[in-house]
């Protein structure tokens, strides 16, 4: 995932439960995790700070900056890179997960969705001057799981009725899954109906 733009001391912003620290810390030193004391995670935050605001860490104290499925539910995104901007230690990457078409999720908390033009024009603004930014799938794989998950919220009732379900469900799910990636590489345009993009940015000062 990237591994090869991690080192170092390594700043996690929205950790939530740190799932991903022991995959980290293969690449990097060190681990910091980050998250606001209202997040609806069971937090393994070792930082807790506002990500809407001032993030409580000194300039330039990370290698490398991880962001994943955060900013979409920041209200002040733009504060959010300024701040990772100065945190981040020059010629240090910041690795950025975000939604594009996916539902509404952890609402009311659940505030923007982002294009490909969205994420260079912020980043670049925030001070960033390498930017790269990836879709992660294209049309069929966005639809197959767009799909799968509207099936999975209408299985409800009784215990036995949704073993039933999802039973029949099961075979829709696994299929779609598997073929879609194959279908994908006859879509010529990942970025306009990606699921998610990854953004890559470097500080270059």
């Amino acid at each position: 995932m990237y591994s090869n733009h991690i080192s170092g001391h390594l700043v996690d912003l929205g950790c939530g439960e740190s799932s991903l620290k022991e995959y980290f810390l293969q690449y990097a030193d060190s681990y910091t995790g980050v998250d606001w004391a209202g997040t609806l995670h069971n937090s393994k935050a070792d930082v807790l700070s506002n990500l809407n605001e001032r993030i409580d860490l000194g300039n330039e104290t990370a290698d490398t900056l991880i962001s994943m499925s955060v900013i979409e539910h920041l209200c002040e995104p733009q504060v959010f890179l300024n701040e990772s901007y100065r945190i981040l230690k020059k010629n240090g990457y910041m690795i950025l997960q975000v939604p594009w078409q996916w539902h509404i999720h952890e609402a009311p908390d659940d505030y923007f969705r982002y294009t490909i033009y969205g994420l260079k024009y912020m980043f670049k603004k925030a001070g960033f001057k390498q930017v790269h930014v990836e879709a992660q799938t294209g049309l069929f794989t966005t639809s197959i799981i767009k799909m799968n998950y509207f099936i999975a919220r209408f299985i409800r009732g009784p215990i036995y009725l949704r073993w039933l379900l999802t039973c029949a469900a099961i075979p829709i799910w696994t299929i779609g899954q598997l073929v879609a990636p194959y279908l994908d590489k006859i879509d010529g345009n990942w970025e306009a109906e990606s699921q998610s993009y990854i953004v890559i940015a470097r500080k270059i000062n």
